[in-house]
C-alpha cells in the first residue's frame, strides 16, 4: 500500500530508552507527522510525548487510528503480538532488531506484510552505519571476514541471549556482504551473569567459500564494534563506534586517477608492477538512527523494498538461531564429558 501523501503520520510503540530515541529522531523528519506514542507505562509515556508535544495514547488502538505507520521498540518478546496487529491493522511497521523472538513468528510477520501490501522494516541500524556507506563505493567481496562487538553488561538487554541482542547485528551485515547462502555453523558460548550466554563465538562458512568469524560479548570491560574484511587484493577494517573505515589493497601502477590517501609500498616481481595503497574514506557526518527513520518513511511513501526488509531480518533470525542450537548442542556434549 503505497502512501502519496507528502507527510507520513507515524506513531511510536514502546517508550523505553530505544523507543524515546525513535521519537527524538522522527520529531526532527520533515517527511513524517510524529503523532504520538504508546506503552504499557503510562507515565513513560507521558514523559516522551511532553518531550516533543506529541500525543500520549492510552491503548494502541487509538494509536493505530491516528497513524500510517509505527514504529516498534518493545521488549523483543512482544515484536510478533504488537507488529502482528499493527499489521492487521493496516500499519506500515518498523520494528527493532531482533524482528522477533522465534523464525515462526518473523515468517508470520513477513507473510502477512506481503499479502497486504505493507512496508515492514527491520532496525538492524548498522546497515546506515556512516562507516559502512562509506565503503558503498567499493567492489566488496570478502572472502574472510572476522568481527568482534562487546559491550559492558546492561540488565536492559539480557531478556535475550546475546548472539539476539549483539551479535545479530553483525550476523545481518555479513549476510547482506556476502551475499551467498550459509552452507555450515559452528558456534559455543557461555552463560555468566543471566540465563543465557553472555559471550558467543560463532563460524560461519558460506557456500561460495567465504568464512566469518563473529564473537559478541556482553560482559567486556570495553566496548568495541569492529569488523575486518579480507578478499582478493584488499583488507578492510570498520570500527563502527567511531566510526572509521579503512581500506589497504593492491592496485596496478598507473590504475585509475583517483589518488590514495598514502603510498605504502610497491610489488615489483612477475609482468605485473603493482602498488600497496592505503585509503581513509571520507565518512560522512551522519546520525545512523535519523536515516534508519529516514529511508523507513520514504520507502512508506514509494512502496520500495526497505534496506533491510522483514525477509532480511528473518534470514539474520534464522542464522542466529542456527547459532544458538549449536551453542547449546555444545554445552551439552560438554556437561556429558564432565
Amino acid at each position: 500500500m503505497k502512501l502519496t501523501e507528502t507527510t507520513t503520520r507515524i506513531g511510536v510503540i514502546g517508550t523505553g530508552h530505544l523507543g524515546s530515541l525513535h521519537a527524538k529522531m522522527l520529531a526532527q523528519l520533515p517527511s513524517a507527522s510524529f503523532v504520538g506514542v504508546h506503552d504499557a507505562d503510562a507515565t513513560k509515556a507521558a514523559q516522551v510525548a511532553d518531550a516533543h508535544g506529541v500525543r500520549a495514547f492510552t491503548n494502541r488502538e487509538e494509536l493505530l487510528n491516528a497513524v500510517d505507520a509505527v514504529t516498534i521498540a518493545s521488549v523483543t518478546s512482544t515484536h510478533h503480538q504488537v507488529a502482528k496487529a499493527c499489521l492487521l491493522a493496516g500499519k506500515h511497521v518498523l520494528v527493532e532488531k531482533p524482528i522477533t523472538s522465534t523464525t515462526a513468528e518473523a515468517r508470520e510477520l513477513v507473510d502477512i506484510a506481503a499479502a497486504k501490501g505493507l512496508t515492514l522494516q527491520v532496525g538492524h541500524i548498522e546497515r546506515f552505519n556512516p562507516a559502512i556507506l562509506a565503503l558503498e563505493p567499493l567492489r566488496m567481496q570478502p572472502l574472510f571476514i572476522e568481527s568482534h562487538r562487546l559491550a559492558q553488561f546492561n540488565p536492559r538487554g539480557s531478556d535475550v541471549a546475546v548472539v539476539l541482542d549483539l551479535m545479530i547485528h553483525d550476523i545481518d551485515l555479513i549476510l547482506s556482504l556476502v551475499g551467498s547462502p550459509v552452507s555450515r555453523i559452528d558456534a559455543n558460548g557461555v552463560a555468566v551473569v543471566s540465563d543465557s550466554p553472555d559471550i558467543a563465538n560463532a563460524r560461519i562458512q558460506f557456500k561460495n567459500g567465504c568464512v566469518a568469524n563473529v564473537t559478541a560479548s556482553r560482559i567486556s570491560q570495553h566496548k568495541m564494534r569492529k569488523m575486518r574484511l579480507f578478499q582478493h587484493d584488499a583488507y578492510i577494517s570498520i570500527d563502527f563506534a567511531q566510526p572509521l573505515a579503512e581500506v589497504f589493497r593492491l592496485i596496478d601502477e598507473g590504475e585509475g586517477n583517483a589518488q590514495p590517501t598514502m603510498l605504502l609500498g610497491k610489488i615489483d616481481q612477475g609482468t605485473r608492477k603493482r602498488l600497496i595503497v592505503y585509503d581513509q574514506p571520507e565518512i560522512p557526518p551522519m546520525n545512523a538512527l535519523l536515516e534508519e527513520m529516514r529511508s523507513f518513511v520514504a520507502c512508506v511513501q514509494a512502496g520500495t523494498r526497505p534496506v533491510v526488509s522483514g525477509l532480511d531480518g528473518l534470514q539474520a533470525l534464522e542464522v542466529a538461531a542456527e547459532i544458538l542450537k549449536a551453542i547449546d548442542a555444545n554445552t551439552i556434549r560438554s556437561s556429558d564429558r564432565a
